[in-house]
């Protein structure tokens, strides 16, 4: 599903070079429902991005199904993005003057699928995380766990190979938070998409199939559970 490949990158800030990944090398396999975890400043948060084609390497490669991100201009990863990747943020990133059936909708519209298509399967994800009944309300009138929910609908509903959430429970409950993970996990299974978090919540981590330990950008430990 996702081959990284001796992933190194650089920032500058000023006339200092930081080093958030030094030579990365993972395999992750289709289906897998897996943690990207380590302390702040560790490179996990760097490494989902290019997981995502949010950003490129400095040195090394990256494919998805076998496609080197690499290769490709800023419109080519758009285009990947949008049509293998769903995305999950812990600040949920819906767009208030959307209902949540238009929150959902919308990443078919960019598409292009008949209406017909977008409004059956944006109902369809919406009874599936929970949300049945729900879909004219706006961001501002459901809860955090409601709002997550919408978001993990929108990434979702496309289909996509791949779903990247990042820190998906920082902003919720403990409860709440529980609910979220359990509920992707149960989506994972079903949709057999592949899911990889970045996070350093021991909840998100003990929920993982798989762990990656990543420390100043290298990692330090990957192990699968039973």
């Amino acid at each position: 599903m996702v081959t990284v490949k001796k992933a190194v990158k650089d920032y500058t800030a000023g006339k200092v070079i930081v080093h958030a990944l030094r030579g990365v090398d993972i395999l992750i396999n289709k289906g897998e429902f897996m943690s990207i975890a380590g302390p702040s400043g560790s490179g996990k948060t760097t490494l989902l991005n290019l997981i995502g084609c949010l950003d490129v390497c400095t040195s090394g490669d990256i494919l998805i199904e076998n496609e080197h991100v690499g290769n490709k201009n800023k419109i080519e990863r758009t285009m990947l993005r949008r049509k293998k990747i769903g995305f999950v943020f812990q600040s949920f990133n819906l767009i208030p003057v959307l209902t949540a059936f238009e929150n959902i909708a919308f990443s078919l519209s960019l598409l292009g699928l008949p209406n017909d298509e977008i409004r059956k399967r944006t109902m369809k994800i919406l009874d599936e995380v929970g949300l049945g009944g729900l879909e004219k309300r706006f961001p501002r009138e459901m809860s955090g766990g409601q709002q997550q929910r919408v978001a993990i609908a929108r990434a979702l509903v496309k289909n996509p190979a791949l779903v990247l959430a990042d820190e998906p429970t920082a902003n919720l409950d403990s409860t709440t938070g529980k609910e979220i993970l359990k509920l992707m996990e149960d989506l994972n299974k079903k949709h057999e998409s592949t899911f990889i978090f970045s996070t350093h919540d021991a909840m998100v981590m003990d929920f993982a199939h798989r762990l990656v330990l990543l420390h100043d950008g290298v990692i330090v430990d990957d192990k699968k559970k039973n």
